[in-house]
């Protein structure tokens, strides 16, 4: 065992499964020796990577290495501890889902824990996991409202609970319409790209898509509205533009946005990814694993 590569796990580290984690009562001390002298020797599953020990509250988690062989149970022949007694957090919250890293990160966010401490839960169906040194990634998504919340950030937040993504911290940015339309001077009626918008104002408001009489309207739309609205009519109209990617970005940020434009593919813009306005959940995920991946980079 290799304890200097072992004794520092990488930040948002956590266990791919929490069956590789044992939690464990403990009355002894805490330092390393205290807990090699406790646990050496001792059988340890199969499956069990970490041993988490708890001591009245406090608690140290030990990596473990076994001896060799494909035995239900065999003793422990190393160690090391990952986390110690000063960095780590013992909670309990059963709403955490503790396969889940972007939970587990959202958590330490919610308890105020810093980049360095250690956080273990006890959640969801009374599995214990942990994460180490929470610092996810920041993804801003930008959206238009109405709807309220965002559709995009509820797609982004229900691929979330399932994806098999590391720790990501979500930040929102809308655009509202509303006030969009609150700028335009001497409006004497608008135009919506179509009625789901929920959008309805004081002046005479139209759904372009069920292709209403015309009117001497400002259009609430985007290219593809205009594309439309010059097929129905012969003409495009004042327009102002809503369309997500065309509002300023900062390009330094990780941001997940989306446009018309797209019909199926999603797409790579500098530091942002784009999907179709009618994106599916799939490409929303392949749109976070994209920004994760430039991260990487």
């Amino acid at each position: 065992m290799n304890k200097n590569s072992l004794s520092q796990l990488p930040k948002n580290f956590v266990p791919e499964s929490y069956r590789k984690v044992s939690v464990q009562p403990y009355s002894g001390g805490m330092t390393e020796n205290e807990i090699r002298n406790y646990l050496i020797g001792k059988d340890a599953y199969h499956h069990t990577e970490f041993i988490i020990l708890e001591n009245s509250g406090s608690c140290v988690i030990a990596m473990i290495n076994r001896l060799d062989g494909d035995s239900l149970f065999s003793p422990i022949k190393d160690l090391v501890l990952v986390a110690h007694s000063g960095t780590c957090v013992l909670v309990e919250d059963r709403t955490v889902d503790t396969a889940n890293n972007t939970a587990l990160a959202r958590k330490a966010e919610e308890l105020g824990l810093s980049k360095q401490t250690t956080l273990i839960v006890r959640g969801l169906d009374d599995h214990v996991n942990f994460i180490n040194h929470p610092d996810p990634i920041v993804i801003q998504v930008l959206e238009v409202i109405p709807p309220e919340p965002p559709k995009l950030l509820r797609m982004v937040q229900h691929v979330l609970t399932y994806a098999d993504l590391p720790a990501i911290k979500l930040e929102v940015q809308e655009i509202d319409i509303r006030d969009l339309a609150d700028n335009a001077q001497n409006t004497k009626a608008l135009l919506v790209p179509c009625r789901s918008s929920g959008l309805d104002f004081i002046v005479p408001t139209y759904f372009l898509d069920e292709h209403p009489i015309r009117h001497n309207w400002l259009l609430l739309g985007c290219e593809r509205s205009l594309q439309i609205h010059e097929h129905f009519y012969g003409d495009r109209p004042l327009c102002v533009d809503i369309c997500p990617r065309n509002f300023k970005h900062n390009n330094e940020a990780l941001q997940l946005t989306k446009c018309c434009l797209l019909e199926k593919e999603i797409e790579m813009d500098g530091h942002r990814v784009v999907v179709p306005w009618g994106s599916t959940l799939r490409q929303v995920e392949h749109a976070l694993e994209t920004l994760i991946g430039f991260h990487k980079q």
